[in-house]
C-alpha cells in the first residue's frame, strides 16, 4: 500500500510559555456533530510527574485550526493517556489513565525518602517541586482517585458527567459496536490499583452510557512465548469490522530478559465474549501500541510507534482482507530527538484524506507536544 504525506507535521497542542509544557498520549475522533476532537495528557513537567491533566481540543475545520486544550480531568493524581469516543446520536466518552504516587516516585533521580537536608543538597528543582506536591496528597485522596477514569457527555462534548473509575485501562479507550454497545477492551489492574501487573489479563467490559456502569464481557487468552513463558500484555485497542468480527491489537513485552516491544492481534466473533489466541503481527521489536480504523475505501489502517529499530517514529500498517494479513512498517514520521514519542491515532477527513495525531519532542531540550500529520492513501 502506498500513501502520500500532505504537507509537514504540525504542532497542534502545546504550552510553550510555561514550565508545564509537556503533552503526550493523544487520541483523535470525529464527533457526531462533525467536529474533530483530540484528547491528550497535558500541562505536565515531563514523561512521569504528578501534574498531568486530561485535556481535550476541538477543530471545526478538518484540523486546520484547533482550540486551546481544555482541562477535562484533573484529579489530585497524574492523569495520563487519554481517549475520546463518539457514540450514539450525540454521546462522547472521554477516558484518562491515573498513575499512582508510587509509580511517580520510581522516576525520581534521588531516593524519595531522603531527609529534608538531603533534598536541599541533592534534589533538582523539578524533583523538589514534584515531591513537595506529592507530600500534600493524603492516602485517602490517592485511594479515591486510583484507576482508569472516564466521563460521559450526551451533548457532543459540551458538558460531561462525573469522573467514574474503571477496573481496566487502555490509552485509546473503548469502541462502539454496530449494535450500539460500548465495548472497552483494557488491561486489568492489580487489586490495590497501584500499578499494572506484568502478567495482567486483557479483559472486555461493556459500558451503560446512561448509568456509566461497567459489566464484564470476556477475556483475551494469555500470551506466551515459544517456551511457554507468559508475556506482559498492555494497552489494547479493539475495532469492529463491518461483518461483526472484532480485532484487538495488544502491546506485548517480556517482563524480564530479551528486549521485546511488539504487537499481537486477537479476534472475537461473539461481541467480545471469547477471543482467539493472540498472534504476533510485526517484528519482536517493531513497536506499539496500535490504534485501528477503517478508511471509507475499506482499507484497515493501524498506526503505531517504533522506538527500537532504526530511527524512532510513527509507522502505519494496512490490511485489505479484514485483518487476516497486514502490510507493515510504513514510515509516516521520524524523530531526531529520541524515542519518547508515539501513541498515534487516525481519523478520516471529509475529502477522504487522513489525519494522524501523535506525540514527539520539539528538539534536544524541547518538551513533548502533540503533532498532526495529514496524508492520503494512493488507491
Amino acid at each position: 500500500m502506498k500513501f502520500e504525506r500532505l504537507g509537514d507535521p504540525r504542532i497542534i497542542m502545546e504550552n510553550p510559555d510555561s514550565r508545564h509544557c509537556y503533552f503526550a498520549w493523544p487520541t483523535v475522533a470525529r464527533l457526531r456533530d462533525g467536529r474533530l476532537a483530540v484528547a491528550a495528557s497535558g500541562f505536565r513537567l515531563t514523561h512521569v510527574c504528578p501534574f498531568g491533566k486530561g485535556v481535550l481540543s476541538y477543530s471545526t475545520d478538518e484540523g486546520e485550526h484547533w482550540c486551546p486544550p481544555m482541562v477535562l480531568v484533573d484529579t489530585v493524581m497524574d492523569n495520563r493517556d487519554a481517549g475520546v469516543l463518539p457514540f450514539g446520536e450525540s454521546g462522547v466518552l472521554y477516558n484518562s489513565i491515573i498513575a499512582s504516587l508510587e509509580s511517580n516516585r520510581k522516576w525520581l533521580k534521588r531516593d524519595f525518602h531522603h531527609t529534608a537536608d538531603d533534598w536541599l543538597k541533592n534534589a533538582t528543582p523539578d524533583e523538589d517541586y514534584r515531591v513537595a506536591y506529592m507530600n500534600m496528597i493524603t492516602p485517602e485522596q490517592e485511594k479515591a482517585a486510583l484507576g482508569d477514569c472516564y466521563r460521559i457527555s450526551h451533548d457532543n462534548g459540551t458538558t460531561f458527567g462525573p469522573v467514574l473509575l474503571s477496573p481496566i485501562t487502555s490509552p485509546h479507550g473503548p469502541t462502539e459496536l454496530h449494535d450500539g454497545t460500548i465495548l472497552w477492551v483494557g488491561c486489568a489492574r492489580e487489586e490495590n490499583m497501584d500499578q499494572l501487573c506484568d502478567t495482567a489479563q486483557i479483559q472486555a467490559f461493556s459500558i451503560d452510557p446512561d448509568s456509566g456502569k461497567m459489566s464484564y464481557v470476556g477475556s483475551v487468552p494469555d500470551i506466551t512465548d515459544t517456551d511457554g513463558v507468559e508475556l506482559a500484555s498492555y494497552e489494547p485497542y479493539a475495532f469492529q469490522l463491518p461483518g461483526g468480527r472484532i480485532l484487538c491489537h495488544i502491546r506485548v513485552q517480556k517482563p524480564k530478559g530479551e528486549l521485546m516491544f511488539t504487537l499481537y492481534q486477537s479476534e472475537s466473533d461473539d461481541g467480545g465474549k471469547t477471543w482467539s489466541k493472540p498472534h504476533r503481527l510485526i517484528h519482536p521489536q517493531g513497536g506499539a501500541p496500535s490504534h485501528i480504523m477503517m478508511h471509507s475505501s475499506g482499507v484497515l489502517i493501524a498506526a503505531y510507534s517504533n522506538r527500537l529499530i532504526g530511527k524512532p517514529g510513527i509507522r502505519l500498517m494496512f490490511s485489505t482482507d479484514g485483518g487476516e494479513s497486514w502490510d507493515t512498517d510504513h514510515i509516516l514520521f521520524e524523530s531526531d530527538y529520541g524515542d519518547d514519542l508515539g501513541y498515534p491515532a487516525t481519523v478520516e477527513l471529509a475529502d477522504g484524506s487522513l489525519l494522524t495525531v501523535f506525540y514527539a519532542h520539539t528538539g534536544e531540550e524541547g518538551p513533548a507536544v502533540i503533532w498532526q500529520q495529514k496524508w492520503k492513501l494512493e488507491l
